[in-house]
């Protein structure tokens, strides 16, 4: 852990107006775009290349918004801990309002605080309890569904999984023509996520005829013809269908006025969970089968667990405490793949963080895939190794060294909903079945929103 004399002794570059910044590149970042660290699709690269050129703080420009890139986890925790009214979301996650309207993921302040409070009971321990058999069941289903020794995209069948699991703990339903067209258009957007990033003031722009804009206003049109339906239709009937979406309809701001959420706002929060609830895990399990693949004991001690705590029946919520190495790996493979891979935030006024002072206006990333493969943290760090999340090797080690569902009042309120959902679906398929990657094939990062298998993970199935 860094100490507060280390934290002081980091590398200031005194700027006009009494500004403390950290070193960076001396040009302003599109001027770089032929060198090997900057490709506009993919920003790992760039931040790979200033962790190993300037350390854990660096800067530059792009246009005339300075950037400063924290990967210190003490100066993280005052970001997100100490200081948390002197940000607001950076850009890049503000711009998804444009498709997530005010939902958890996008919202700021009040609203953010109000929308917490009425979400909280949806996701509430004892709430979430209830949907561990359906996530077992819908496991089950597709391991039977599986043939051995018939090559399949191992991300592929994760999402697919995941969205049959939305759908039941969201909507309790099956994946109707419905909840498939939300999927699709949803995708449909995601595909143009880097344009909407990329495009200045995209959102003030939607009037105009740009060929991009013009694609996500017709299929948000489409997604949101049919999340208002479905709200309509569940609203005017009264049934609690024990799920989410009942939950978020009968939940009240008991704190405030004691009044629900609007359709609209429905429909934010609504967006928003099925967006995190599905990508998240399903991107989390599809690195975790590649890492397994690799990684022959770590998946031999897995299957061991599995038959001693289990002995061939299916898992139930019960078992979580004693599947332990199955969370441990899970752990591990978002350590090294974390489905969240950056967040940031915006200086809402000059602020001090250390030994910086950054100019109102500044914006601030942390890459969780940057830190969470820091040898100061994780030594040998590209290594696969479960252990590191014994409740030992845990201890000692700074609170945002780790954090791939980010932290502060900003942490995920899913988060426990998520790792339910992990475990009992990667023991339920591994319970039967090893997967074998398939040779030569080309496994590469792609951060969009969450972190992808760019051109997924070929898998052959076979039988324990």
């Amino acid at each position: 852990m860094a100490t507060a004399s280390q934290i002081e002794n980091r590398p200031v570059i005194e700027v006009r107006g009494g500004y403390r910044l950290p070193p960076g590149l001396k040009r302003n970042l599109p001027l770089y775009l032929f060198s090997r660290f900057f490709r506009p699709g993919n920003p790992i690269r760039l931040f790979e290349y200033l962790a190993a050129t300037f350390g854990r703080v660096s800067s530059y420009r792009i246009g005339p918004s300075r950037v400063v890139v924290i990967n210190d986890p003490e100066l993280i925790r005052e970001v997100l801990i100490s200081q948390p009214q002197n940000f607001i979301k950076e850009r890049t996650q503000r711009r998804m309002k444009i498709l997530l309207g005010e939902g958890l993921i996008t919202s700021d302040g009040e609203i953010h605080k109000r929308q917490r409070r009425i979400a909280a009971p949806a996701f509430h321990r004892q709430r979430i309890q209830n949907y561990a058999s359906l996530m077992v069941e819908r496991a089950a289903a597709m391991r039977d569904s599986w043939q051995p020794s018939v090559e399949m995209d191992a991300s592929a069948e994760m999402m697919r999984l995941a969205l049959q699991i939305v759908a039941r703990t969201l909507f309790n339903s099956d994946v109707t023509s419905d909840v498939q067209q939300i999927n699709d258009e949803v995708n449909a957007i995601m595909r143009l996520y880097n344009f909407l990033v990329a495009l200045p003031r995209a959102e003030d722009l939607l009037h105009l005829p740009i060929p991009g804009l013009m694609r996500f206003k017709r299929a948000r049109k489409r997604l949101d013809a049919i999340v208002y339906r479905m709200i309509e239709v569940r609203r005017k009937s009264g049934v609690d269908g024990g799920d989410l979406l009942s939950m978020l309809l009968a939940s009240r701001d008991d704190e405030a006025d004691h009044t629900g959420m609007t359709d609209e706002q429905l429909r934010d929060e609504v967006l928003t969970i099925f967006l995190a609830g599905y990508e998240t895990v399903a991107n989390a399990l599809a690195w975790t089968w590649l890492l397994l693949g690799q990684n022959p004991q770590a998946e031999a001690r897995l299957h061991a667990e599995i038959d001693t705590v289990l002995g061939g029946r299916l898992p139930t919520l019960e078992d979580l405490p004693q599947l332990r190495y199955a969370e441990m790996v899970l752990a591990e493979s978002m350590r090294l793949y974390p489905p969240a891979w950056a967040m940031g935030r915006q200086a809402t006024s000059d602020v001090e963080i250390g030994p910086y002072k950054l100019p109102e206006g500044t914006y601030i990333f942390f890459s969780q895939y940057i830190i969470q493969r820091d040898p100061a943290f994780f030594p040998d760090p590209l290594r696969f190794d479960p252990e590191r999340f014994t409740v030992e090797n845990k201890t000692g080690r700074p609170r945002f060294a780790y954090f791939p569902f980010g932290g502060g009042n900003r942490q995920c309120i899913g988060e426990s909903f998520a790792w339910m959902e992990a475990i009992l679906t990667l023991v339920t398929l591994a319970q039967r079945w090893r997967l074998r990657l398939v040779p030569n094939q080309r496994i590469e990062v792609q951060p969009k929103i969450t972190l992808r298998p760019k051109y997924g993970i070929r898998v052959v199935p076979g039988l324990r």
